[in-house]
């Protein structure tokens, strides 16, 4: 029942920063946390050990060296390797990657194997969000720095920001993905930034309703 209460908390607080970042004039929201995490181990984990005790994951050496997990809450993917390293992907919330792992642990220990003293680190956060407003990508190549626009190989403009450091996928709906960032702040800083520039320099076009957001499906 508290982990409950506590999952209900962490979604509420979740809506309340996506109701202020909405105040704020941005309309952006995280897709997916991909961590990265090093456990302590005496010896090689035996993935086959792993995989013969728990029947929900996925085991093939001969297509992929590592062993697939997959928790369901918070959810998140798995792949752990054999030299005690570990690769998280699905997240929503870089806060979740502590009780993700804490899960993991647990099941590795459960198959007699012992691993201790897991060191988290947040690799990369992408986000999906909309500046309201058309974007006319060839003009944005030309003014913007560490821009590159190759319509004929992608529909989107790519972005290099170098302050706060992140990558931008934009495209002439004003839909953008931001990828790069490690913390949920600089997403929030980057989109701010890109919001005023593609104003500033004249690049944005025509303002949009609420209506005409589309969320950006990733697969």
């Amino acid at each position: 029942m508290a982990e409950e209460e506590e999952d209900f908390d962490e979604d509420f607080e979740e809506e309340e920063e996506e109701e202020g970042e909405e105040e704020e004039g941005l309309d952006y929201k995280i897709e997916n946390v991909v961590a990265t995490v090093v456990v302590e181990i005496t010896e090689k984990i035996d993935l086959n050990q792993i995989a013969r005790k728990h029947a929900d994951v996925e085991y093939n050496p001969e297509r992929f060296p590592g062993l697939v997990m997959r928790i369901e809450k918070p959810k998140a993917t798995i792949l752990i390797f054999s030299t005690g390293k570990m690769v998280v992907t699905g997240l929503r919330k870089a806060s979740e990657a502590e009780r993700v792992v804490d899960k993991v642990v647990k099941n590795i220990r459960k198959a007699g194997i012992k691993v201790s003293n897991p060191e988290i680190t947040i690799q990369n956060i992408v986000a999906s969000g909309d500046l309201h407003t058309n974007i006319d990508l060839n003009m944005a190549a030309i003014v913007m720095e560490y821009a590159m626009y190759e319509p004929e190989v992608f529909p989107g403009l790519i972005y290099r920001m170098q302050d706060p450091k992140t990558v931008f996928l934009i495209f002439s709906t004003g839909r953008i993905v931001c990828t790069g960032a490690k913390q949920k702040e600089i997403v929030k800083e980057a989109v701010s930034k890109l919001n005023i520039q593609v104003r500033e320099l004249g690049v944005a076009k025509k303002e949009l309703g609420d209506t005409d957001y589309q969320d950006i499906t990733f697969i």
